[in-house]
């Protein structure tokens, strides 16, 4: 097939989770011109037609917040018209307590309307959205990228661009430049959440709960819904997923009708639910056992969803490998280990990491040599708190 050469764009951020909305979002606002690809007919990703709708914490548990900027923007405007389940009037409203026994800044939120607020927002600030566009390819000039290859609807074209953010969730762009990468050798388990409505309303049913990485775990871990795992990297193994996921849904749902025959089958994921596949192995890797570590390169921090207390901060070398000098990573792409894997991929770090990589993109398109004080002052100028030992 022939592949057209389409217009120039400062930043092509491919991938439209929270990840991918953070970094476009970031990079606009300093002016750049931003094209976002995804995949998809809605942003959002596992947030919204993954139905993985939990917006887990921006705190330690302790009564901190540790991540800011556009992580509690993005929290706030998700629960714009109403919160799912509790709500962090803690935080919020300053009604209740900030401490171990009070509610951690978190909330639940309509997956539809989060991802039409997100995609009014960066219409707003002139992101140029291509839906039904998958990144199937680069094009290298030395140790940079130089276009991306992009197929939809209109045939496959190359988009030139100064850099880049891979927030695919699978790190395909960095696979396609010949960046180094690892996969998720764990694998992941079925997972089958759908939501339903009873007379209680409309609620979130949580089949397949997050798994338990091996080097956590002191049992057999979670009972699974079939004996079998998925690496997410594999065509025929995604439907394969898919399907079993259905048929695990709607038997759950039958199950429930024989108690209540007016219980409605409302929303199912229209995209697999798969947690962790492939990240970049970067210029550092960032380990679980780092909690409340000062890293002079941080660009923010992110706390552990799991349990109260740790704090990491995420170092600028964990976005980029010196291997692609203009690419940068975000969301459940960074470079750690698998362990912290599992804490690194949910909401508030994809929107922490996507910040920092949208602002370095449009302040660079060589990360390495990047002065990282100069992004560490304009994440500030945004209201991101950068080391734990700043925090009130």
């Amino acid at each position: 097939m022939k592949t057209t050469t389409n217009q120039s764009y400062d930043i092509a951020v491919c991938g439209g989770g929270f990840a991918g909305v953070s970094a476009a979002l970031a990079a606009a606002r300093r002016g750049k011109r931003v094209a976002l690809f995804e995949k998809e007919y809605m942003l959002g990703g596992l947030g919204t037609a993954g139905l993985i709708t939990i917006y887990l914490p921006l705190c330690d548990g302790y009564g901190k917040q540790v991540s800011f900027g556009i992580a509690e923007e993005l929290l706030k405007l998700s629960i714009k018209y109403g919160c799912e389940g509790r709500y962090p009037s803690n935080w919020l409203d300053g009604a209740g307590a900030r401490s171990e026994g009070g509610m951690r800044y978190m909330a639940q939120y309509n997956p539809q309307v989060c991802a039409i607020l997100m995609e009014e927002l960066l219409l707003k600030e002139g992101v140029d959205i291509f839906y039904g566009s998958y990144a199937i390819d680069v094009e290298m000039n030395g140790s940079k990228i130089e276009s991306v290859i992009i197929q939809n609807k209109g045939g496959r074209c190359a988009y030139h661009v100064s850099s880049v953010v891979d927030a695919t969730g699978d790190c395909d762009i960095a696979e396609f430049a010949g960046a180094p990468t690892d996969t998720f050798r764990q694998g992941n388990i079925l997972a089958a959440w759908y939501y339903f409505a009873n007379k209680e309303g409309y609620q979130l049913k949580q089949l397949g709960v997050s798994d338990i990485p091996d080097e956590e775990k002191v049992d057999d871990g979670p009972v699974l819904l079939v004996n079998r795992r998925f690496s997410g990297l594999d065509g025929k193994e995604l439907s394969d997923m898919v399907c079993l996921s259905h048929k695990t849904t709607l038997q759950d749902w039958l199950d429930k009708k024989k108690l209540d025959e007016k219980i409605t089958l409302a929303t199912i994921p229209t995209i697999p639910q798969i947690r962790m596949t492939r990240k970049i192995v970067g210029e550092y890797v960032l380990s679980h056992k780092e909690e409340h570590t000062y890293f002079e390169d941080s660009i923010g921090m992110v706390s552990n969803w799991k349990k109260r207390g740790p704090v990491y901060e995420v170092p600028f070398r964990t976005l980029y490998s010196g291997a692609v000098k203009n690419l940068i990573v975000a969301g459940r792409c960074t470079s750690v280990n698998e362990t912290l894997w599992d804490v690194m991929r949910v909401i508030p770090c994809c929107a922490v990491t996507g910040e920092a990589a949208g602002l370095a993109a449009a302040m660079t398109d060589d990360f390495p040599s990047l002065d990282v004080k100069k992004l560490q002052a304009a994440l500030r100028e945004c209201g991101v708190v950068i080391h734990e030992c700043d925090l009130d």
